[in-house]
């Protein structure tokens, strides 16, 4: 049986015109002290691996001589974390895993007969984040630059190659949507019994965790006018006696990630919050309706924009075009996969095998009103199937 990361493997060496790759995965990161922060791994070299642990490389020099690359690792450290063998390593990842000093010497051999290798680039968005990136893959781009003539960029490559999901990748991404759509459902027939953000959150992570799956992000349970904040993660506020909570969720399971929204009833919600939950709602299932192979992307936006203009004006919000992303300042979708907010691969129109999110919100400050609803959507070779379909989307 043909191991699943050998064949992908194969696949990127063929696209990169059977040019060398050189791939590092994340480092660890310091949480305080000492003490490591939680650990998940870079998603390109997941996806080409299967590999979940720090530190590791790959060399793909051609479709037959593949390696991974073991940490050096020290014998104190050694003591106190378990370690990927190689052996293991090996079977797992399909490539051959060595050494750090074999590699070093392979390279060395591989940069006299190759000028050219591909390898991860800085991360294009990056000017957009707030937050100190995972050194690991930038590292392993300067050792390239030191080593070879030319160095090429593999992230589109990859993107395009990640974005069309295989049957087996689907199969797993299902487990985990099933199960966060599951947990949504125990927790919506309980919210009575749960008087916070944080009892709700608890809950999730107990359902997740009985499964063995993980949340795939941090959680956003946002009571009331927390909703306002988009990424809003604390988690530590009483629910209202009578009004709304938004809960954006998913699972992990595999890798691969569920990303799920629901805006559930507190108590007795007023009118006003009832028809802002209603104008998503439909504009929800009329965006999800767009969605087929062949659709050009530039038009879904098109479209997905008049729809949710036409939500504002009815609840009365459009009185200026600029009012459109005050009450709506997000994208209405992004990719799905080992990444939760993963590219659509460059493609300019919808491709069977695609996974991405719907997620209208309106959000309202002068109101204390955000409602958001999220699904995740498969394109199919004749339209679409919501793979979170089996949750209702009701307050």
């Amino acid at each position: 049986m043909m191991n699943v990361f050998s064949e992908r493997q194969k696949n990127l060496s063929k696209a990169c015109s059977r040019n060398p790759i050189l791939l590092g995965a994340y480092d660890k990161m310091q949480l305080s002290g000492d003490m490591a922060a939680p650990f998940q791994q870079e998603a390109n070299f997941l996806w080409l691996t299967g590999i979940a642990e720090p530190g590791w490389r790959l060399l793909v020099v051609d479709s037959e001589e593949r390696y991974v690359v073991a940490p050096k690792v020290d014998e104190v450290h050694g003591l106190f974390e378990t370690q990927l063998g190689t052996e293991e390593a090996s079977a797992l990842s399909g490539a051959k895993a060595i050494s750090y000093t074999e590699f070093e010497r392979i390279l060395t051999k591989v940069s006299i007969t190759h000028k050219t290798v591909y390898a991860l680039d800085v991360d294009p968005h990056e000017r957009y984040y707030d937050f100190v990136l995972n050194p690991g893959p930038r590292n392993m781009w300067h050792s390239a630059v030191d080593v070879f003539d030319l160095v090429r960029d593999v992230r589109p490559i990859l993107k395009k190659l990640r974005a069309l999901k295989s049957e087996a990748e689907l199969e797993v991404q299902r487990q985990a949507i099933r199960l966060t759509c599951d947990a949504f459902k125990k927790i919506k027939d309980k919210m009575s019994d749960l008087p916070t953000e944080v009892a709700i959150e608890n809950e999730f992570t107990y359902i997740f965790g009985c499964s063995g799956a993980k949340h795939a992000y941090e959680p956003i349970v946002a009571g009331g006018s927390n909703a306002l904040t988009l990424h809003y993660t604390s988690n530590t506020q009483a629910l209202p006696a009578n009004g709304i909570v938004l809960i954006d969720i998913g699972a992990r399971i595999g890798g691969y990630t569920a990303d799920i929204t629901r805006t559930y009833a507190v108590g007795d919600p007023s009118a006003r919050e009832v028809a802002v939950h209603k104008a998503v709602e439909k504009a929800h299932h009329d965006i999800i309706d767009l969605i087929k192979p062949g659709v050009l992307l530039a038009d879904y936006q098109t479209q997905s924009d008049e729809i949710m203009k036409q939500a504002l004006d009815g609840l009365g919000l459009l009185k200026d075009p600029e009012d459109y992303r005050k009450y709506f300042p997000h994208a209405i979708s992004h990719g799905l996969g080992i990444d939760v907010h993963e590219s659509l691969g460059g493609f300019e129109s919808f491709q069977p095998g695609m996974v991405l999110t719907v997620e209208p919100g309106i959000y309202i400050p002068e109101e204390g009103i955000g409602v958001r609803i999220e699904d995740d959507i498969l394109v199919t070779e004749h339209g679409h199937e919501n793979l979170s379909a089996g949750l209702p989307t009701g307050l």
